[in-house]
């Protein structure tokens, strides 16, 4: 694969702001979306009412399509920008729903093998934005969203930010940027704006 296109995930809790915030940073820069797509996914909803029997579906194909929307990009000029993104969705959403009891350990492993090949087959993200705040404030947030399709809840999100913690840990500081999303800033207008020097440093 020529690589060509630049890519920025945006990664979180459920419930910080990813998604407004990967929308609010296109008024700044010029950036091709790759949303969640919750509604449209075959499995979720299916998901929500039989944990158990539909995780490994659901969770293979949010790797695969995560994974699919990458490719779009890479093939592309520019830079695209996804809310969470191949990595978030296994290494917190599949580990938590390991851990949960929803996948049994062969199924795990058969995401763990997926989710390895395929990003031994594509570059990771030339940049990732971790959003942080307090447990208190993405509770209140996670609660005032209400979507209609919501597989995590409330008394997941502590486990979340553990296994969000545990794999930023590990991303290369050089392509890592933690932002404060704590602030009552429904809109990113106070915190975008001092953010685009770093962006475009590490972009460009």
């Amino acid at each position: 694969m020529n690589s060509v296109g630049k890519l920025i995930t945006v990664v979180g809790n459920s419930g910080v702001g990813k998604t407004t915030f990967t929308r609010q940073l296109s008024r700044y820069l010029p950036l091709m979306h790759a949303l969640e797509q919750h509604a449209e996914r075959p499995f979720q909803a299916s998901f929500a009412f039989d944990l158990h029997k539909l995780a490994l579906p659901n969770q293979v194909d949010y790797l695969l399509f995560r994974a699919e929307q990458e490719l779009d990009i890479r093939k592309r000029d520019g830079i695209g920008i996804q809310d969470g993104g191949l990595d978030e969705d296994f290494q917190v959403f599949t580990r938590h729903f390991f851990r949960k009891g929803y996948l049994s350990e062969p199924e795990f492993r058969l995401c763990e093998r997926l989710y390895g090949l395929t990003r031994d087959l594509l570059p990771p993200p030339n940049l990732v934005i971790h959003l942080t705040a307090p447990l208190e404030v993405i509770r209140e947030r996670f609660a005032r969203r209400n979507r209609s399709l919501e597989i995590a809840q409330l008394p997941d999100l502590p486990d979340l930010e553990f296994l969000l913690q545990d794999w930023v840990a590990g991303i290369s500081p050089l392509t890592l940027l933690t932002v404060d999303a704590g602030e009552d800033d429904p809109d990113y207008d106070n915190i975008i704006p001092p953010l685009l020097p770093q962006i475009e440093t590490i972009l460009f």
